[in-house]
């Protein structure tokens, strides 16, 4: 093959490799670019059921409706700063919509507001921030959890005995917490017969609930009953409960539901738990900021519900599928 062929043959083949990049970079312009959306649990801590159950709720909307969702957050709900520091990242890299469970009511609330300033959708869920910054709030109703939490205590308590009650609450300033706290005091305030402990805090941590629970126990010889306020703190304070044998004079009551819980609920350690439904909220998140984002209107406040599960009603099949949501594997 002479010289004169050989570039001739380069050069078709040049031309070939061109228009075959050319028609990429033509079908890439035609297809439309995911929306870009970034979801900040509390934590990232798969052994928390709740979170994961929501993460999967966020994953299931994300596949259905095409959006591409980013999931960062922090090994721990108490870390606080480090949760304000992955949101100032955020305002940096611009994603078109975030997901926020806030970790503290008050704290968050400059960087929230900063995001906004960016043009970045804002959507909170499950804890919300001060000033209603966010354009929709998709949670528990967590004050009128706390009550049914407070109901359920004053049940299940002996009534003709005396001695007080204590709340184990997660991470101090947490919304979350809060409401939660202000059901259960509410509710058990109107029987002047109860006293009602100082709130102690787990920082949602299992190995913490579970010692303050065995202080209590030791501190309390009359204590009749514990409100521990997620799932953590639950776990570890039925975890003490049941080491010192204080089954049957100490009652609990919890939020949330787990393997652990639902374990602690068939040994009667456990006397009900206030379920949440984590996955309708991750799915319901992600649909609103997409509708924000498109400019539909969507609810400044949407209430996911939740249900008192006791060892007497576990079974029923309505039940289970709160107990037991779609788990993806």
């Amino acid at each position: 093959m002479t010289r004169k062929w050989t570039w001739a043959l380069l050069f078709t083949v040049l031309i070939i490799i061109a228009a075959v990049l050319l028609l990429n970079m033509g079908i890439s312009k035609l297809q439309p670019k995911k929306p870009h959306f970034l979801y900040v649990p509390k934590t990232t801590d798969q052994q928390v059921e709740f979170w994961e159950a929501m993460r999967q709720g966020v994953n299931m909307a994300a596949e259905e409706f095409n959006v591409d969702v980013e999931v960062e957050g922090m090994p721990s709900e108490s870390d606080i700063d480090g949760q304000i520091a992955l949101l100032e990242q955020a305002i940096i890299d611009k994603p078109q919509a975030i997901i926020l469970a806030a970790t503290d009511y008050n704290r968050i609330v400059p960087v929230a507001k900063r995001i906004v300033e960016a043009g970045i959708t804002l959507v909170t869920v499950d804890s919300g921030i001060k000033d209603g910054i966010s354009s929709s709030f998709i949670a528990t109703d967590n004050y009128e959890g706390g009550k049914k939490a407070g109901q359920l205590l004053l049940d299940t308590i002996d009534a003709s005995k005396n001695g007080p009650v204590a709340i184990i609450s997660v991470v101090r300033g947490s919304a979350t917490a809060m409401e939660r706290e202000r059901g259960v005091r509410d509710r058990l305030g109107g029987n002047p017969a109860i006293k009602v402990l100082d709130t102690v805090y787990s920082n949602a941590s299992e190995q913490q609930a579970y010692e303050m629970t065995l202080e209590l126990l030791r501190s309390e010889p009359d204590l009749r009953g514990i409100a521990a306020l997620n799932e953590p703190t639950v776990v570890g304070a039925a975890r003490a409960i049941k080491e010192k044998q204080a089954v049957s004079r100490v009652k609990l009551i919890g939020f949330d539901n787990s393997m652990e819980e639902i374990a602690y609920l068939e040994e009667d350690v456990l006397q009900a738990i206030i379920v949440q439904k984590p996955f309708n909220m991750g799915y319901l998140a992600v649909k609103a900021a997409l509708d924000l984002n498109a400019g539909k209107s969507v609810q400044p406040m949407i209430d996911t519900g939740s249900e008192a599960i006791t060892k007497e009603n576990m079974y029923a099949s309505d039940k289970q599928k709160l107990l037991f949501p779609f788990v993806e594997k």
